[in-house]
C-alpha cells in the first residue's frame, strides 16, 4: 500500500497506528459479552475499554513518529506538542453502538491537519478488510488500488447517506424536513451507523454523497481527505468552506453537491 503511495513517514505511521489499534479492536469485538460497558454521557452514547485502549495504542505509535505534533482523540482530550501547526487527530472506534452491538460496520479513524487543514488521513475498517488511505496531492487508495467517487450527476439516480440524530442529539425536526425534501427525489438514502464508513463509501463512489449534523473533528477528518483526493468536494452543510470544528459536514462526488446544499438548507430553514 505505502509503496503503491509513495506514503510519507507521517502516513506510514498513521497506517501502522490504525492497524495496531483495529488489531487491539477485533480482540474485544471476539468477546463482547465480557467487555466492560459504561454511559458515557447518556444510554445513546456508549464506551468502553476497547476505545480507550485503542486510542492509548495510537498516540504511542504516532508520538513516536512525530513527538513534536499535538494530538486530538476522542477519548482522551487535546495534548499540546512544540509543533503547533500540525495536529493528529484521531478517533479510535468510529461506531461504538455497531461495535457494542455486534454489527461489523465500524472503523479506526486517524487523520492529520496542518493549519486546520487535513493533508492525510487513514480509515481502516478491521471486519470488512477495508484500508482507505489518502494524502494530498497522492489520490485516494483502498487496499492498494486507485478509487474514485461516482460519476452520477443528478439526484435521482443517486443514493445518498446521512447522519441520523438519535436520543441527546440535536436536529430532529431538521432531519425530518431532510427527508421530506430528499426522500421522493432520489435512488435511496441510507445510514450505516458509522460516519467513518459512510464518508470512505463516497471516496469509493458506493454512495454519492454524506451529510451529517452535530459530529466531531475525529468523526470527519479523515473522510474529508479520502474525498477530497478521489474527486470529491467536502464543505459544511451550508456550502460554506469546510471547518473541522464546525460540527457539519456535506461530501460529493461534487457533480450533486450543489442541489443537494440548496435541499439541505431548506430543511434548515424550516421548508419542507
Amino acid at each position: 500500500m505505502s509503496d503503491v503511495l509513495q506514503a510519507s513517514d507521517e502516513l506510514k505511521a498513521m497506517i501502522q497506528a490504525a492497524q495496531a489499534a483495529g488489531a487491539g479492536l477485533q480482540a474485544h469485538f471476539a468477546r463482547l459479552s465480557e467487555l466492560g460497558v459504561r454511559a458515557k454521557s447518556g444510554p445513546a452514547d456508549l464506551v468502553s475499554i476497547a476505545d480507550e485502549e485503542a486510542e492509548r495504542t495510537t498516540r504511542a505509535i504516532l508520538a513516536q513518529a512525530r513527538p513534536d505534533y499535538g494530538f486530538l482523540g476522542e477519548e482522551g482530550g487535546t495534548f499540546g506538542g512544540g509543533d503547533t501547526r500540525h495536529l493528529w487527530i484521531v478517533d479510535p472506534l468510529d461506531g461504538t453502538t455497531n461495535f457494542l452491538f455486534g454489527n461489523p460496520l465500524w472503523g479506526v479513524n486517524v487523520a492529520l491537519a496542518r493549519d486546520g487543514q487535513v493533508i492525510a488521513g487513514v480509515t481502516w475498517l478491521p471486519m470488512i478488510n477495508e484500508l482507505y488511505v489518502a494524502e494530498q496531492g497522492k489520490g485516494c487508495w483502498l487496499n492498494g488500488q486507485r478509487i474514485h467517487v461516482s460519476g452520477r450527476g443528478t439526484l435521482i439516480e443517486s443514493v445518498l447517506a446521512c447522519g441520523i440524530p438519535f436520543a441527546g442529539k440535536p436536529d430532529h425536526p431538521v432531519f425530518a424536513r431532510e427527508m421530506a425534501l430528499l426522500s421522493a427525489n432520489v435512488a435511496g438514502i441510507r445510514r450505516t451507523g458509522a460516519c467513518a464508513v459512510d464518508m470512505a463509501w463516497v471516496a469509493a463512489g458506493r454512495w454519492d454523497a454524506y451529510w451529517e449534523r452535530a459530529l466531531n473533528a475525529w468523526d470527519m477528518a479523515p473522510g474529508v481527505i479520502l474525498v477530497q483526493e478521489a474527486g470529491g468536494v467536502a464543505t459544511a452543510v451550508d456550502g460554506s468552506p469546510l471547518d473541522l470544528h464546525g460540527q457539519n459536514v456535506c461530501v460529493s462526488n461534487g457533480a450533486v453537491h450543489g442541489v443537494l446544499i440548496d435541499a439541505l438548507n431548506q430543511a434548515r430553514d424550516g421548508h419542507a
